[in-house]
């Protein structure tokens, strides 16, 4: 046997002999206590988004990363469960129906240990307390209310382009030049005003995007964690069913399990009728949960004339030469461009 093999086989026997008990195994029928009250069927979804999470995040690792043999017959990437058990200070046979998304009872300190293993950043690990049922991280719904005062406040921030974005990345109002920017998302119809849909069902050629291969997936990895928190939720579970049989793309990105939140960067898109902009992205939440006000800045001269340009265009391209044009939203109607 190697090295690790021994270790493996050491661990876990000492696993069968000794279990804290917030690593206690429960049968499938017995509930957890405090964990929230939700349909078995939420819970059986919530359970398998944690086990591909885990499973993703432990074949990430190498042995050498962990200062542990790599060895010569291994048949997956990345970690063995019981190693990443003995690195945890934590039961194999625990860790093993933990991933497996088996109904076990997991303390905060228990899945802290688990995250210091994995590696996981400050997001992963919020993301990993979520999926894991602890009940103190949950958040209320924000819903897709945008009072008239923040459409004000949009307004008054023309010429810079703004919006309100809600969590699955609907955007739930715009100012007159965030409509100039993204026409394709002013002049969408009802369920399909939003960033996501619009940039991974449009061919390559319409992609809003300098650098897609970049920005793609650090929105799909934006929604990944937002989604933990509405587990099971009708309106989330469709929504994410349509973009993945709507775009494979989409849909291989979603399987990678990448987390991220939402941070302050230049942004680089390309506009058909004026070129690039570069900008810089401030997101302000709200009061509203999961809601936040995204402003677009220009970090160069550059970009500060080529929005004056567009914003001056009175049919602005929806996409390449050789896709359609959308009509600009008239100034006058900018107060009532709520989508729905």
């Amino acid at each position: 046997m190697s090295e690790v093999e021994v270790l493996a086989e050491r661990t876990r026997n000492r696993a069968e002999v000794y279990r804290p008990p917030d690593q206690v195994v429960r049968p499938d029928d017995v509930p957890v206590p405090g964990e929230p009250s939700a349909p078995r069927s939420r819970q059986t979804v919530r359970r398998g988004e944690l086990s591909a999470f885990l499973r993703s995040r432990r074949e990430r690792i190498t042995p050498r990363d962990v200062g542990l043999p790599s060895g010569t017959r291994r048949r997956t990437p990345g970690l063995r469960r019981e190693e990443v058990a003995q690195l945890a200070g934590v039961g194999v046979t625990w860790y093993t129906w933990l991933e497996q998304g088996r109904p076990i009872k997991a303390s905060a300190q228990v899945l802290d240990a688990v995250a210091r293993t994995l590696r996981l950043d400050v997001a992963e690990r919020e993301h990993l307390y979520r999926l894991a049922g602890i009940p103190s991280v949950a958040l209320p719904d924000g819903g897709d209310m945008v009072r008239p005062e923040v459409q004000t406040i949009l307004d008054h921030m023309d010429p810079l382009p703004a919006a309100v974005y809600n969590a699955r990345w609907d955007v739930l109002a715009w100012n007159f030049t965030y409509a100039a920017m993204f026409p394709g998302v002013a002049a969408a119809g009802p369920g399909e005003c939003n960033v996501l849909w619009n940039v991974f069902t449009r061919p390559d050629c319409c992609s809003p995007f300098v650098e897609p291969e970049l920005e793609m997936p650090r929105m799909v990895a934006a929604l990944r964690p937002a989604y933990g928190r509405h587990i099971g939720e009708p309106a989330w579970t469709a929504f994410v069913e349509r973009l993945c049989n709507a775009s494979p793309r989409f849909a291989a990105l979603w399987a990678r399990q990448d987390i991220l939140v939402t941070d302050t960067y230049v942004k680089r898109m390309y506009h058909p009728e004026v070129g690039e902009l570069r900008t810089s992205v401030t997101h302000m939440h709200l009061d509203v949960p999961e809601t936040r006000i995204s402003v677009y800045t220009p970090v160069d001269a550059e970009t500060v004339e080529n929005i004056a340009r567009l914003r001056l265009i009175e049919n602005p391209r929806l996409g390449c030469t050789g896709h359609g044009y959308v009509r600009m939203p008239s100034p006058a109607a900018s107060p009532a461009h709520t989508p729905g």
